[in-house]
């Protein structure tokens, strides 16, 4: 059994049991619209966010169909917000496959974006959840705070730790977090348990970022090269910025001076993931990485012990040894 079925074991049911849950929700009348949605239904990744969903759900009850209806709300969020980030990014790939704004352009891709966080948000109000509303949109607000932030730090480059984890905590691990507490809210009422699980899952989202920041710097694919591409979209993540802190003032300013010119240049952003992996970057973001999943694991060992919070911890140690 691989790691992630094993993982999966205690809500196999409930995984069951949403597919064809979030796939009604993913339609739509207009028949080019529903094109693009069974497009999209067909290209999902991993969902781990609905997994993150069930397993706090089970922590602190038994699931029902509120624990389904928190888990498409997130799932939804979460599409929408990559099919918005393709389009800001101007990405025409996604998970192996053509992206929306690539098969029909970036019009069409926004609005797409629009109607499924719309629908999420659709389905709330006809259940009328609304605590799962609070939350969701928090997310909602948390999210574009981050990547506007990250945005504006790109052109600027004046970015320190304080300023990379306010952008990572809103860009990546408030949609996590709010998986972790809307999959409490969905079983209890009980507003302390919801926030605890809001904040061990932020913890364990910045780990996650943490983890794909890494990525980059590390060689994959079939080309066996790392890709650079955050260095090329002038995004100074966690193992360059130890080498920015702790670097001198004259060399400070020469790896600016790359990242704002020359950022595509190949020998210039091979020059820069070189120095990162010499230098000590990838290490010291590792070593924070683990220590944010330590604090999440810690922060679950103070429920009571049981087959989700086992899984809860394995998912948590997968987010962080995870290959791709």
């Amino acid at each position: 059994m691989s790691t992630i079925n094993k993982i999966k074991k205690p809500i196999a049911q409930e995984l069951k049991d949403f597919e064809p849950y979030f796939n009604k929700s993913l339609k739509s009348d207009v028949p080019l619209l529903s094109t693009i949605l069974n497009f999209i239904y067909r290209s999902k990744g991993k969902q781990l966010r609905p997994i993150f969903v069930f397993l706090s759900a089970k922590l602190h009850g038994e699931t029902n169909e509120f624990s389904q209806l928190a888990a498409c709300s997130v799932e939804l969020l979460h599409t929408a917000t990559l099919v918005h980030d393709d389009v800001v990014d101007e990405s025409y790939e996604r998970r192996g496959t053509f992206s929306v704004n690539a098969l029909w352009r970036n019009k069409l891709a926004v609005l797409v974006g629009d109607y499924i966080l719309a629908k999420g948000l659709q389905l709330q109000l006809e259940h009328q959840k609304y605590n799962f509303l609070h939350l969701i949109s928090r997310a909602v607000q948390d999210m574009a705070e981050g990547e506007i932030l990250q945005m504006k730090k790109s052109r600027k480059l004046d970015i320190n730790d304080e300023v990379y984890f306010e952008i990572i905590r809103k860009k990546t691990a408030s949609l996590i977090a709010t998986s972790m507490a809307i999959g409490a809210a969905s079983v209890t009422s009980n507003g302390q348990i919801v926030e605890k699980m809001y904040r061990i899952g932020q913890d364990v989202g910045i780990a996650f970022q943490i983890k794909d920041d890494i990525f980059d710097y590390l060689a994959k694919g079939i080309i066996g090269k790392p890709t650079g591409n955050d260095i090329k979209e002038k995004k100074i993540t966690l193992p360059l910025l130890y080498i920015l802190n702790n670097s001198e003032s004259a060399e400070r300013k020469r790896i600016l001076r790359l990242i704002k010119h020359k950022n595509k240049n190949p020998a210039v952003v091979k020059e820069l993931i070189h120095m990162v992996t010499e230098k000590g970057g990838l290490e010291y973001a590792e070593q924070k990485m683990n220590n944010f999943k330590e604090k999440a694991i810690n922060g679950l060992m103070e429920f009571e012990d049981c087959e989700a919070r086992q899984s809860l911890i394995e998912l948590m140690e997968y987010i962080t040894t995870r290959k791709q």
